[in-house]
């Protein structure tokens, strides 16, 4: 149970989902900016910005985020889920082009603390052609994944154990977005 009272059957409305309906006027920009930084225009795919959220919120040990933003990357990615749990456990072995490793690192280092961005990470990025806006939008994503990683854990709100509950949000995510 959340730490505090979210007024809902949290089985039914795990995660963020029950703190959306908890606080809808706080929800809407976390929404609107999730729905921005991975479904918005891009030249990453909408794949590769849900692996990026889920390979942060594996960093940050946030079940409901790891497993949520898995099973979207997992829908939009060719290698299906096992490319992602690959990625969470080892992105220098997985099977993902060298820029998408090198935009990792930039995730894994901003996961930590913004100031460990450095500008050889950003160097070796770039090496692998990734763009100005790419960069920004990894940093982004990292930070704010580690946001809704704390929001959802420092409430300590229900994270379903079994992978199959994030199968129906995943097909509704890719669908029609994050917007509330």
């Amino acid at each position: 149970m959340a730490h505090i009272d979210l007024g809902i059957d949290e089985k039914q409305y795990p995660g963020i989902i029950g703190l959306r309906m908890y606080r809808p006027e706080t929800a809407k920009p976390l929404y609107d900016l999730a729905d921005v930084l991975l479904r918005a225009p891009n030249s990453l795919s909408r794949g590769e910005r849900e692996l990026i959220a889920a390979y942060v919120s594996s960093g940050n040990e946030c079940d409901f985020c790891r497993d949520s933003h898995s099973a979207f990357a997992a829908a939009q990615l060719d290698g299906g889920l096992p490319l992602v749990r690959d990625v969470c456990v080892d992105p220098e072995a997985a099977d993902i082009s060298p820029k998408l490793r090198a935009l990792l690192r930039i995730a894994a280092a901003a996961r930590v603390d913004g100031r460990h961005v450095t500008a050889d990470l950003v160097a070796a990025a770039r090496a692998e052609s990734a763009t100005d806006l790419e960069i920004h939008d990894t940093v982004l994503i990292a930070a704010a994944f580690s946001m809704f990683n704390r929001y959802v854990d420092g409430l300590a709100t229900l994270a379903p154990e079994d992978p199959k509950a994030y199968e129906a949000t995943a097909v509704r995510i890719v669908e029609h977005g994050y917007t509330v």
